[in-house]
């Protein structure tokens, strides 16, 4: 069964979105092993520089990637990533699995994005629309098109 990880950054503050998001882990466990991993923000003041949130970040993407081992294949969420349909996150998952890959990371940034090394080192920079979205949203977001895409793939009727 395939390892999803979802390494982001921060905690869930609102009882409605950790509600979600529970709800989806647990429909997930049907179709993989899901696993949701929170760093820490690294923490900057009200205006924070340039320089302030590249450190920042920086921090932050050491902290994340801890988390990504070698040999599993990594989806950074991130604005200026490809855009997805459902259907093609189904058989992109689908053909990682068919080709041996059992451990699948996606990240999720702070409300700053993600730092270059981070992005560099990933598989697959993802894009979840052009439009903004706050990124505790991004989570639950993500939960529900992961549940799409396992649906799709095992031909539940969830997706239409």
């Amino acid at each position: 069964m395939t390892q999803v990880n979802i390494i982001c950054v921060g905690k869930l503050k609102e009882k409605y979105l950790k509600d979600a998001c529970a709800e989806y882990e647990k429909r997930l466990g049907a179709f993989c092993k899901i696993n949701v991993v929170e760093v820490s923000e690294f923490r900057v003041c009200d205006d924070p520089t340039e320089n302030e949130i590249k450190l920042a970040l920086e921090n932050e993407g050491n902290r994340i990637l801890s988390f990504i081992k070698s040999r599993s294949y990594t989806f950074s969420m991130c604005i200026e990533g490809k855009d997805m349909t459902s259907l093609s996150l189904a058989e992109k998952l689908k053909e990682l699995s068919l080709n041996g890959i059992s451990v699948i990371n996606f990240v999720i940034g702070s409300s700053y994005g993600l730092s270059q090394t981070v992005k560099e080192k990933s598989d697959y920079k993802l894009s979840m629309s052009k439009m903004t979205f706050p990124h505790q949203l991004a989570r639950v977001m993500l939960l529900e098109q992961i549940y799409r895409a396992y649906t799709i793939i095992n031909n539940k009727k969830y997706h239409k």
